[in-house]
């Protein structure tokens, strides 16, 4: 620097001091990606030993005491000893891939060796499946560590509310719903338990939740990844997503879990379609010539809701998207709930026979079986269990649904399902979409304590939000969905937006949701999880 004016050395020094500082800086634990750990994993100064005890210890802090989220149902015993030897692995011989190392969390209705799956049901308590579910044993071969088990709505329909573990609580005010049914998977990762989750979806099971509790998730193209090892609800919707705190960490799980199974025939199409890196697709200018459809036919139900989502989509359009007005059919509004029940209440039934017949002997073998041992109590027991009314008042209307025969069924699978795949799919080609975005969901997370809806019954009673929320309509069309934080209400309750594309466009909404996330970065960590002491790392 020599002739250079004392101001112009100065201002070099500080300089060259912010660069070190900026390159020294520690990531925090609860806002770090995937990408971040790996980092710190070669550069030797986080071990995933460390890292799992780190999210072992949220847990302690907040899962049973403080904000009792109740999100966690077991941890698995051996994570720590798991981890140990995969930072011997990787030391020996590098990392298997980008999830070595890295723990997740599990909905209890995936098969998990080893550790109870009971689809948070007290009539399947304490039972072990044979093996591990697809998608889990492609996590564990990947290098990913089960940390644990998650809460979940019983048997994957109804209230957010198990008869075995009780409410899950929302982290960002806990007297309010994670809502269902992978409730525990999302309080769990917007608490930062783990970075990243396993959920599944058949209505908006998946979606749901990472709106209700501000994290991003993904319905996929329904066979881009198997359903092996899944209590059912009913096969023709049922998929199983990755839920995370970020759109480049779902996209590094999706490349692990995307691709075909022997065991189940739906994924025979992801062979040609599946990729096995979906990081490549994050683009920070990702919105820059695209075609965004708004359907504003799903605003008008919360202020606060629709606040978030008009801003939302003025951001889209300074970051170079054009926005254009769509509309779903009436007649498809009208009619989807009808025709999602008419699929899914038949199916039920001889799909969880065929599960629970799987099991040890002393577990429920059928729909019948389950309904007996629902009436055996009306009070709590003294193991605890506690009473469900409303889930096992749908077991009986799944007991006395139509079966897989009934012309009704016959009818939905055959046309139905195939008028509501060609009508989305004729609507983003005639616009010319990319996507088309909705709120998540049009309401903000409704409280524990809310007295259940007057005036239905059976199984709308259980799921009126159905149709509310437009979440079912992926689910008909089998589309993929991908949610992604948006903002937040004036008492600080997160808003999330989907955006929903044609079949296995799982690359380009990764692209569009990246470079939405990356311009508004509207991610929080809730209030009532706050970092702990102890929990950054350098880079």
């Amino acid at each position: 620097m020599r002739g250079a004016s004392p101001v112009v050395v100065v201002l070099a020094g500080v300089l060259a001091v912010a660069t070190l500082a900026a390159d020294a800086q520690s990531h925090a634990l609860t806002t770090a990606t995937i990408e971040d750990i790996q980092s710190a994993f070669e550069a030797g100064t986080l071990s995933s030993e460390k890292l799992v005890a780190l999210c072992l210890a949220r847990i302690e802090a907040f899962d049973r005491v403080g904000p009792a989220l109740n999100a966690v149902i077991a941890v698995n015993p051996r994570a720590l000893e798991r981890a140990r030897a995969l930072d011997e692995e990787r030391e020996a011989s590098g990392a298997r891939s980008k999830l070595h190392g890295i723990p997740f969390v599990v909905k209890d209705n995936l098969d998990t060796a080893g550790l109870a799956t009971t689809g948070g049901s007290f009539m399947l308590d304490g039972s072990i499946p044979p093996d591990d579910a697809f998608l889990v044993r492609r996590l564990r071969e990947a290098g990913a560590i089960m940390l644990a088990k998650t809460n979940m709505t019983e048997l994957a329909s109804g209230d957010a509310f198990s008869s075995l573990h009780g409410y899950i609580r929302n982290p960002h005010e806990p007297e309010r719903s994670a809502s269902g049914s992978s409730g525990g998977t999302g309080a769990a990762i917007a608490a930062a338990f783990a970075p990243l989750g396993l959920g599944t979806d058949t209505g908006g099971s998946i979606r749901a939740p990472s709106a209700a509790n501000g994290v991003v998730g993904l319905r996929p193209t329904y066979g881009l990844l198997s359903r092996d090892g899944i209590i059912p609800l009913g096969l023709s919707f049922d998929m199983a997503g990755p839920m995370a705190r970020h759109v480049a960490d779902l996209a590094v799980s999706l490349g692990v879990l995307a691709g075909v199974d022997p065991a189940d025939a739906a994924t025979g199409e992801a062979g040609a379609k599946a990729e096995r890196d979906y990081t490549r697709f994050l683009d920070p200018k990702g919105l820059v010539g695209s075609r965004i459809g708004l359907a504003r036919q799903f605003l008008g139900h919360d202020p606060d809701v629709d606040w978030v989502i008009e801003a939302s989509v003025e951001a889209m359009r300074r970051a170079g998207a054009t926005i254009v007005d769509i509309e779903f059919p009436e007649w498809l509004l009208v009619s989807r709930v009808d025709l999602y029940w008419s699929v899914r209440l038949p199916e039920f039934r001889p799909q969880i026979a065929e599960y629970l017949g799987d099991l040890a002997e002393d577990t429920p073998k059928s729909v019948d079986d389950l309904v007996e041992r629902s009436r055996t109590f009306a009070a709590p027991s003294p193991e605890g269990f506690i009473p469900n009314a409303s889930r096992w008042t749908l077991l009986q209307t799944e007991q006395a649904a139509e079966g897989v025969e009934s012309p009704q069924y016959l009818a939905a699978k055959a046309h139905g399902l195939p008028m509501v795949r060609d009508i989305v799919a004729g609507i983003l080609a005639f616009h010319r979409l990319d996507a088309i975005v909705y709120p998540t969901n049009p309401l903000r997370p409704t409280r524990l304590d809310a007295d259940p809806p007057s005036g239905l019954e059976g199984a709308s009673a259980l799921n009126a939000t159905i149709g509310t929320t437009p979440t079912n309509i992926a689910s008909l069309a089998g589309f993929p969905d991908l949610v992604v934080p948006a903002g937040f209400t004036s008492r600080g309750l997160p808003v999330t937006i989907s955006f929903l594309g044609p079949a296995f466009s799982e690359p380009r909404l990764l692209s569009l949701g990246f470079a939405f996330e990356q311009g508004t970065r509207a991610r929080r960590l809730p209030v009532h999880t706050p970092p702990l002491d102890g929990e950054s790392f350098d880079p």
